[in-house]
């Protein structure tokens, strides 16, 4: 059974139900309360994260090998641009929260954040095959958090900027790292490297699989995308074409390249571990960088590969995917009831994540004690069971709860 870099959300939505626990700041439109297409795109992520770690390897072809491949990565990117929607929920949408009970808000993301960023290092302590994404998650919410007050457009402009020049930034810092010695003293004095037996600030900002440089514009778009009004066809459809179009030039701008510069697909190839070069500019089968990261390997598209085209792509399906989400759970009443599991699964996204690395670390996935398949429809089904009965009883997933209770201290901020 193969593993990848994991696919992974935190709702750190307010669980706001109709009818249920509105305060007057989220009342005020019908759009601003919890959005179940928003759920819905987050369950799809969480499946789309089982089916990286514990399905079968996108190499059994056909349908089920496209579908496996098109989960891998991008449903990693969906989850972080989610997450800056539910930043935004939480900091005040459709107008950022002021005064008193801005400062709550914000005291809310900090708790979070810490908490978020040790339960993603205990995680890893499990040393199981996969790549932990909540201590990166728990930083990029630090790193953004300042941008909270901004608008729509200005936040898009910001995310731009980011998947422009964020990834050229990342590769000097990692030539840097490999040709100097500068990285190892900064882990060597850094508290957070001994207690965690990790590479610490280092590896969660630059030498990571998930490095906050390269992964803080999906989340600055998710905050661009929450101060839009979903509930207007024209909103979703203007998101929808501009998903599609930033899906074109991620990937499409990705092949051209690796198709116009000469030899940079065998650079690639005798750069990494994986197939020809000739699936880069979409496919995280091109494998993982052995050696040295050749300049060429700017021009690939494959989801892990921190690049501008990466980052283009991979928001312009996230967009698409929210945009279709939403409008089909707000035209179609049929299709709400029949995606409710999945819908619930988003819901307790958190403790649907944890639960996971949990079961993976007990019965040892990575030995292939069952078939990969057998396995990935059993966490499915046992994860749509499971969220299905609780969101029934109640607003949030258990580990929700518990990091909804680490922030109660914040009401005693004047």
């Amino acid at each position: 059974m193969t593993y990848n870099a994991p696919s992974t959300a935190v709702s750190l939505s307010p669980a706001l139900v109709p009818g249920k626990d509105r305060s007057p700041a989220v009342s005020r439109t019908p759009s601003t309360g919890r959005l179940i297409g928003i759920d819905l795109a987050r369950g799809l992520a969480v499946l789309g994260m089982y089916a990286a770690h514990v399905g079968p390897a996108p190499s059994v072809g056909g349908p089920l090998g496209f579908s496996l491949e098109l989960a891998r990565g991008r449903s990693s990117a969906l989850f972080a641009l989610l997450a800056g929607f539910s930043l935004v929920l939480i900091t005040g949408r459709p107008h950022p929260r002021t005064g008193r009970a801005g400062r709550q808000a914000v005291a809310r993301i900090v708790i979070r954040s810490v908490v978020l960023i040790a339960l993603g290092f205990a995680l890893t302590a499990l040393d199981t095959d996969v790549d932990v994404i909540l201590a990166f998650y728990g930083l990029i919410f630090l790193a953004v958090l300042p941008l909270y007050r901004l608008r729509a457009r200005t936040l898009t402009v910001v995310a731009a900027a980011g998947a422009l020049v964020m990834p050229q930034l990342l590769y000097v810092i990692r030539q840097s790292i490999d040709n100097g010695d500068w990285a190892d003293t900064v882990i060597g004095w850094d508290p957070l490297a001994r207690i965690s037996d990790t590479d610490g600030i280092v590896e969660l900002l630059f030498t990571g699989e998930y490095p906050v440089l390269t992964w803080m514009p999906f989340m600055i778009a998710g905050m661009a995308v929450a101060r839009l009004d979903l509930a207007r066809r024209g909103i979703r459809a203007w998101l929808a074409l501009a998903g599609g179009g930033l899906a074109v030039l991620g990937y499409g701008g990705s092949w051209l390249a690796l198709s116009l510069v000469p030899n940079a697909r065998t650079a690639i190839a005798a750069a990494t571990d994986g197939d020809s070069g000739a699936s880069a500019w979409w496919s995280d089968t091109i494998g993982y960088l052995i050696d040295h990261t050749p300049a060429a390997w700017l021009l690939v598209g494959a989801p892990h590969s921190q690049t501008t085209f990466s980052i283009l792509g991979n928001t312009g399906v996230a967009l698409v995917v929210v945009a279709a989400c939403v409008a089909a759970t707000d035209r179609l009443s049929r299709l709400t009831r029949l995606v409710a599991p999945v819908s619930a699964v988003g819901m307790i996204s958190l403790t649907a994540y944890v639960l996971h690395i949990l079961v993976i670390r007990a019965v040892g996935m990575e030995e292939e004690t069952v078939p990969a398949l057998i396995a990935l429809l059993a966490f499915m089904a046992t994860a749509m069971l499971f969220a299905s009965l609780w969101t029934r009883h109640f607003r949030r997933g258990p580990l929700e709860y518990l990091l909804h209770a680490t922030t109660q201290v914040t009401r005693h901020i004047k």
